[in-house]
């Protein structure tokens, strides 16, 4: 699942790609992937012709500002993919859409598990199309965060588990296993801590922890591996994976007090982390 570094690098990849390019035409190859705009003829007229002037992202989504004043936005999912290439280029089997600049190749989406969209939609209704925005959490990538608003938004959630909090999107954006547990190690703190019982030099330490392996993770492109797949517009893995300290290490020794990485199941959900200095 792509998580905040992964989207950063597509929104900048996005930036550098797309940006003063001008819409040719749009393939929708499964009508699925723009059901939000009803059909495959209604999302093709709203983006053909159409110039992209800027690239945001609002937590996960990715937001393309079009000169007609509407915004095209991807929901690349867990499992999807965004690819610059070539028109000549074999297309991948599973491919949604792809959408063919008057200059510049395509832009393609693609998705084994079929679940990734796009659609065209007025920046007014945008909230109205993806209510979850409107209560977004903090998002230190986009903006830097200060101390005191993490300190708050954390103590807000007393009564809940520490790496809980991390993945709820309206703490922090973006966050899923394998951030959240980096973050917590490098922290010290173990997961399953209540937010009550964190004092202040320790939620100090979770701060820094979160902004340093964010932007560290996001300078990298991302982290790619078997159980985390992510490519960039151009088909090149991320290079985070290397400076993982628990992350799929179960059974190897911590890299800080030589103790065994331990890998824990609950709830559908896997917890790396050391026991013996994540107190």
């Amino acid at each position: 699942m792509p998580e905040l570094p992964e989207i950063e690098t597509l929104r900048r990849g996005l930036e550098r790609e797309t940006v003063g390019r001008r819409v040719k035409s749009v393939d929708v190859v499964v009508a699925k992937a723009t059901n939000r705009n009803g059909s495959r003829k209604a999302f093709q007229a709203r983006l053909e012709g159409a110039k992209i002037r800027n690239v945001d992202r609002r937590g996960s989504l990715l937001v393309q500002a079009l000169d007609t004043g509407e915004l095209l936005v991807f929901d690349v999912g867990e499992t999807g993919r965004l690819l610059r290439a070539a028109p000549k280029d074999d297309p991948p089997k599973d491919l949604l859409l792809s959408i063919t600049f008057t200059q510049g190749g395509q832009l393609r989406l693609a998705d084994s598990e079929a679940k990734a969209e796009a659609f065209v939609v007025t920046p007014e209704l945008l909230l109205e199309e993806v209510p979850a925005l409107a209560e977004l959490g903090l998002d230190p990538v986009a903006a830097p965060v200060s101390w005191t608003a993490f300190a708050q938004s954390l103590v807000n959630r007393r009564t809940e588990k520490l790496k809980a909090a991390l993945l709820d999107p309206t703490f922090v954006v973006g966050l899923g296993g394998l951030y959240a547990d980096e973050i917590l190690y490098d922290a010290g703190l173990r997961p399953d801590r209540e937010v009550s019982t964190v004092s202040t030099m320790e939620i100090r330490r979770l701060y820094r922890s979160l902004v340093e392996i964010l932007h560290e993770a996001t300078k990298h492109h991302g982290t790619s591996t078997d159980e985390h797949s992510f490519t960039d517009l151009h088909g090149k893995p991320g290079s985070f994976q290397d400076e993982l300290q628990v992350w799929g290490r179960d059974g190897g020794p911590c890299r800080r007090c030589r103790a065994t990485v331990t890998k824990v199941r609950s709830g559908g959900k896997v917890t790396y982390w050391c026991p013996s200095c994540q107190v």
